[in-house]
Order: structure tokens, then C-alpha cells, then sequence
């Protein structure tokens, strides 16, 4: 009997116990720019559409091929090299899940009696740590430079040659800094890990906002990346509540970490969803330019605001320091949300965010009723 609780808990792991679950902020009622989604709708046309589309889906079957379909079709989309495939999953945490599931190797098979390690630079994507604690990896994170958040190349080269990484992540551009991290930084960790057998994951979740993608250097140099995989979302692209990820690399990669995918993963309707929108791939890039542009004009209006230090972006959200502690950034945060908008409070995520939050690119409107709400909610200045 567990005097704690439940008299089963008993058998579920102790340090699953000890997680917290990923957050999930109440947004009833507020402009919600927390979690990075596309501001921007289907026009009511696409909507009827659609409908008329999912209401033929044969739900009495399992998926099958449409799937296959949304396969092909992203494999087209992504204009993927030679000799790479793809898989798909449910949004990229599920991908990430299953690439530490597949990299999972006894401790005593690893030649130094230690866990497989997974390295990422931090402050990073929390479901990198979150997949290798859970799979029991060993998570090493290699800070970010504090003043830019560049990549620290020469720490990431020692770690690696360390800790001899299975997985290196590489969010290109990064969650939650929203840069991209210079070429020729990404290439001398690329061939590290070459050097060390691991694998390198570049997270490419943003990659609509972007304007680039690491996939034309793969092409360019494949002999310098045949251990890479690139994994992609279509959350961003517009589609957050369809759940579609899809990750793409080299055929033989792309087939063993395959084999650990659940049956099913991704429903007939996602799929149907998710081909629909590649057909209509226009509307959502003329979205994601929207975003763009509403992001210049966001980064604008905050280095002209005293008091907040913004860093410049790659992605739909910015990184600004509005306070010089957490404790400060907790305030303002507060204030923010009682004006109505919901922003996302990092400063307790990294020691580097310390006073930070983390804005998502909205809409012109939601820009408006955001620099309101950061305006009236700043520390005066005596």
C-alpha cells in the first residue's frame, strides 16, 4: 500500500512521478501568442472545401493510402536528395520520441558502461531533454553564447568529443532564441558528430519563417551529411491542431527508426488535412510572408521601446528581455496577460533568460493589443 496515493503507483516508474507534464497555458478569452502557431485562418472558401473533403474520408477503415499519399506528397514538397526518404509522425514530438527509442543501446554495449548521451545547445526545444530523461539517455546540454545566443561551436565540439553523443540536435532556427545559427558554426558541429558515429537532428520546425533550409547544403555536400536527419512540422506551416510531422534523411536511417513507429500514427483525416494544404500550399506562404513582415514590423516598435531588449529573429516569435530577473519578468508577464494577452514567460527555463519572455508573431491587430499591454505593463523608471 502507498500511503502517498493510489496503492498502484507503486508500479509506475519513480521518476515518471517525479516529471512535470508539458504545460499547457489557458488561453480562454485572451490574444494568444504563446505557442507559435499561425495567426492566420483558412478563408471561409477552403474552409467549405475541406469540410466537403473530410466528410467523404472513409473513417470506417484504417488509414492507408492517403498516407502513403501525404508521403509522397512531402517528399515532393521537401524536394528531397537522392537516396533519402521519409517518415511521418504525430507533430515532431512523436519523431523525437522514436529517434531516442531507436538510439537506446545498454549502457554496456556503448563501450564506455554509460547511457547513450543526447546533446543540444541551451537554451533549446524542452522535448529534446524531456525524450532522453524518459528513455533514460543521458541529456548534456552545451550553453548558447549569453550575448547573441550563437552557437558556442568550440564548447559543442568538446562535448561532443566527450561525451560521444548518439543524437545532436540542432534547431535551425532555434526555439526559444528564434535565430539561425551561422553556416559555417552548423558545419563544424555537423562534422563532429560525423567524427563521433552519432546521429545530428536538425529541427527545422520554423523553417516557413525562415526563408532558408539546411536541405540545400545536404544536396549541395551529401558525402558531408550521411549521418543527418531533418525534421520538419506542419504545425507552423498553418496546420498546429492537425498534428503532422515528418522527418526525412538518408533511406537506410529513415528505415530502422521506421520500424518503432505505431500503427496508425497519423489518422486518415491529418492526412487528408495535410494534402489539402499542400495543394493550397500558396495560401499558406502568402501566410507565412504575412507573418514576416508583421514580425519586422514587431522587432521595429520593440527597439524603440525603453526598457526591453529584443533579439533579432528567424522564426514567427521574438525573445525579449523586459526585466532584469525572473522575478521581473513574472510581473510583467502578469500585467500582459491581465491586458488581455497571453505571452509565453521562459526567464525560468535557462539561466541566459533570466528576465525574458517569448512573443508570438501575430496578427497586425494582435501586434497592436500586445505593445499596449507591454507598454502599460513595463517597469517605470523613476
Amino acid at each position: 500500500m502507498n500511503p502517498a496515493g493510489h496503492p498502484a503507483l507503486a508500479r509506475i516508474r519513480r521518476d515518471v512521478q517525479g516529471l512535470h507534464a508539458y504545460a499547457v497555458q489557458d488561453s480562454a478569452g485572451l490574444v494568444k501568442l504563446d505557442a507559435m502557431e499561425n495567426p492566420h485562418p483558412l478563408p471561409p472558401a477552403l474552409q467549405a472545401e475541406l469540410g466537403r473533403r473530410l466528410g467523404a474520408v472513409a473513417l470506417h477503415r484504417y488509414p492507408g493510402d492517403r498516407v502513403a499519399d501525404l508521403r509522397r506528397a512531402l517528399a515532393d514538397y521537401a524536394d528531397l536528395p537522392a537516396g533519402w526518404s521519409l517518415m511521418l509522425g504525430n507533430g515532431s514530438d512523436e519523431l523525437i520520441s522514436l529517434v531516442t527509442l531507436a538510439c537506446d543501446v545498454p549502457a554496456g554495449e556503448t563501450g564506455d558502461g554509460r547511457p547513450p548521451a543526447v546533446l543540444a545547445p541551451e537554451p533549446g526545444f524542452v522535448m529534446y531533454a524531456f525524450s532522453a530523461h524518459l528513455q533514460g539517455l543521458r541529456f548534456v546540454g552545451v550553453p548558447l553564447r549569453p550575448d547573441d545566443f550563437g552557437l558556442d561551436v568550440d564548447a559543442m565540439v568538446d562535448a561532443i568529443r566527450r561525451e560521444n553523443p548518439a543524437i545532436v540536435y540542432l534547431a535551425w532556427p532555434n526555439n526559444p532564441t528564434a535565430g539561425l545559427w551561422d553556416d559555417q558554426a552548423m558545419g563544424r558541429v555537423i562534422a563532429a558528430v560525423s567524427e563521433a558515429v552519432g546521429i545530428v537532428v536538425i529541427d527545422e520546425a520554423y523553417q516557413p519563417f525562415a526563408g532558408r533550409s539546411w536541405i540545400d547544403t545536404i544536396r549541395a555536400q551529401p558525402q558531408d551529411h550521411a549521418h543527418v536527419l531533418l525534421l520538419r512540422t506542419l504545425s507552423k506551416f498553418g496546420l498546429a491542431g492537425v498534428r503532422i510531422g515528418y522527418m526525412a534523411g538518408p533511406a537506410e536511417l529513415i528505415a530502422e527508426i521506421d520500424k518503432l513507429r505505431p500503427p496508425y500514427n497519423v489518422s486518415t483525416l491529418n492526412a487528408e488535412c495535410a494534402l489539402f494544404a499542400l495543394e493550397h500550399a500558396a495560401v499558406f506562404d502568402a501566410q507565412a510572408a504575412e507573418v514576416v513582415a508583421e514580425r519586422t514590423r514587431l522587432l521595429a516598435a520593440l527597439a524603440a521601446m525603453p526598457g526591453v531588449k529584443a533579439w533579432p529573429s528567424d522564426a514567427n516569435m521574438v525573445l525579449v528581455r523586459v526585466a532584469s530577473d525572473s522575478a521581473g519578468a513574472a510581473r510583467v508577464f502578469g500585467r500582459v496577460r491581465e491586458s488581455g494577452v497571453l505571452v509565453k514567460n521562459v526567464s525560468t527555463m535557462h539561466a541566459s533568460l533570466a528576465g525574458c519572455l517569448r512573443l508570438t508573431v501575430g496578427t497586425s491587430d494582435e501586434t497592436a493589443r500586445l505593445l499596449a499591454a507591454l507598454a502599460t505593463s513595463l517597469p517605470t523608471t523613476p
